[in-house]
């Protein structure tokens, strides 16, 4: 596992520690929508929950609610596919592949959570042809788990790394306290002022509440989204353009920590994130592509 400060300083994470696993909200499991239980107004739901609504369809809830209404209020809810067992979207990961990714997974990073964080960004493995898909999603689930130890940890597990997070020089400071910006989530986000960036970017303030992206699943998968699909890092290109449009794999490695990791630096490393991709391509039955390594 390793840790950057994403934007421009890179860091060194140390594993020390577990994180206590949390119990999953809900499941993704393919239904008819009429298995799902009727939503109630006024009735506390969880990230993941799914319901059927007065009008006979099914949404998912991307976010802890106290039961609003799923047509109204789209920042908790979004649209559900019974047939498919996906938000509308239809991701190419199925939550049986996604288990045998993760068989060891931490409760809190549910595949629903996933799903329900896919519409932030909604051209990640859904460019390009059913390849490039799937090798985009690989790809992601691959270097996430590498940083996330199979996504067994929610936070960065050095804290004594913690209150060197914060760049005292920007302009909003550190609101939530000189410790609070601590890696965090699916892609390990550290940093006041990525926390910021990221924040404004998905509409959510984590300047102030950095804390969402470890208690809920759907927000700590954005943020990981939003690094793929918006940062590069280290790098020259976003991981998702190096995946789709063929630089390929070695890329997205470099995007994410290739100044700690390319260029013959650690190539256990490198070679960790590499088996964990051809694995999950293999899951996925796809070919893992050119340009392995950076």
């Amino acid at each position: 596992m390793s840790r950057r400060r994403i934007s421009a300083v890179v860091a060194a994470l140390a594993l020390s520690a577990a994180v206590p696993v949390l119990v999953p909200t809900g499941s993704a499991s393919a239904a008819t929508c009429s298995s799902y239980p009727s939503w109630v107004a006024g009735k506390a739901y969880a990230t993941g929950d799914i319901v059927r609504y007065t009008d006979g369809k099914a949404y998912i809830a991307e976010h802890d609610n106290p039961g609003y209404d799923p047509v109204i209020s789209t920042w908790y809810w979004e649209p559900y596919n019974c047939d498919s067992g996906t938000s509308v979207g239809n991701f190419v990961v199925s939550e049986a592949q996604f288990n045998q990714m993760f068989p060891n997974r931490n409760g809190f990073y549910t595949y629903s959570g996933l799903v329900a964080a896919l519409s932030a960004y909604p051209g990640f493995a859904t460019t390009g042809g059913d390849e490039t898909k799937k090798q985009e999603a690989a790809a992601f689930l691959a270097n996430v788990s590498h940083e996330t130890g199979g996504l067994v940890h929610v936070v960065e597990q050095n804290t004594a790394n913690y209150p060197n997070y914060c760049d005292w020089s920007q302009p909003y400071g550190c609101p939530a306290g000189q410790s609070a910006y601590y890696g965090r989530g699916p892609i390990q986000l550290s940093w006041n002022f990525n926390y910021k960036a990221a924040g404004d970017a998905l509409g959510i303030d984590l300047l102030n509440n950095p804390s969402l992206v470890q208690t809920d699943a759907a927000v700590a998968w954005k943020t990981g989204l939003w690094y793929w699909n918006t940062q590069s890092g280290p790098g020259t290109m976003t991981p998702h353009n190096a995946m789709v449009n063929g630089a390929g794999f070695g890329q997205t490695i470099r995007s994410i920590n290739g100044s700690l990791e390319c260029d013959g630096r650690n190539p256990a490393q490198v070679q960790s994130r590499v088996t964990t991709y051809q694995q999950f391509t293999q899951i996925l039955g796809v070919s893992a592509g050119a340009n392995l390594y950076c």
